[in-house]
């Protein structure tokens, strides 16, 4: 399930709903789109996910149960959560979405929705940039547009999966460091994922295909992945 921002570059959604049957349809729809989705089905559950897990947009229902959405709204906000937030809801008047904006929602939609409003949304949403987050990779000659969705290489544009952006953007923004399987197959796919398949392996293999030599993605055993020393390019 590949996990887009706008043309390509990662998203992580959210999905907390209390109807469970509309909940899965959404996700599932959602996943098709190539977006990769967690589920939480109270306010109390989605606000323990997004403690652990750094999501770009959360799709939060106002009336939950346990903790209420706009409760959830904002302590996300307070705690300068990452997270965009699409507030839905029932109540379809002005004054209603005032108040959702007013306590922290980036974005409102009205049940009931069209689905491809709420993809549209959610991309919207997840294209927009994070202040403290560099919109430029670059590793030598490698070179990745976040706001784009582009990655280059000597100037030569890498036509990437968007799995394989994903991962690049991961490797990259790690600055060196190593990133192990399983915390690239949590950011760059989602819980519905197999943690025992060898999908990350595949992935890295096809992303050095398309970068090509010298190789700048060095496998560290029994660790993970990281980026080689960068060269300066003249």
């Amino acid at each position: 399930m590949a996990e887009l921002k706008g043309n390509g570059e990662a998203v992580r959604v959210l999905l907390a709903e209390d109807h469970g049957e509309l909940a899965e349809t959404v996700a599932t729809g959602l996943r098709r789109e190539g977006l990769a989705v967690d589920i939480a089905p109270d306010g109390a559950e989605a606000l323990q996910r997004a403690a652990v897990t750094s999501y770009d947009v959360v799709v939060l229902d106002r009336d939950l149960p346990e903790v209420h959405g706009d409760e959830v709204c904002r302590t996300l906000v307070a705690g300068q959560s990452p997270a965009r937030v699409l507030m839905l809801t029932a109540a379809a008047s002005i004054e209603e979405r005032v108040a959702g904006l007013n306590i922290g929602a980036d974005d409102y939609l009205t049940k009931p929705f069209a689905f491809a409003e709420l993809v549209a949304r959610i991309r919207a949403l997840g294209r927009r940039p994070e202040a403290t987050r560099s919109p430029v990779l670059v590793c030598g000659d490698l070179r990745l547009d976040r706001a784009s969705a582009v990655a280059t290489r000597a100037g030569r544009r890498l036509w990437l999966r968007p799995k394989e952006f994903a991962v690049l953007e991961q490797l990259l923004a790690a600055e060196g460091d190593v990133v192990s399987a399983e915390e690239l197959l949590e950011r760059a796919w989602d819980e519905a994922a197999d943690p025992f398949t060898s999908t990350v392996k595949v992935t890295i293999s096809r992303l050095r295909r398309q970068i090509g030599e010298p190789q700048v993605i060095e496998t560290i055993a029994q660790a993970g992945y990281r980026i080689v020393a960068c060269p300066d390019v003249p």
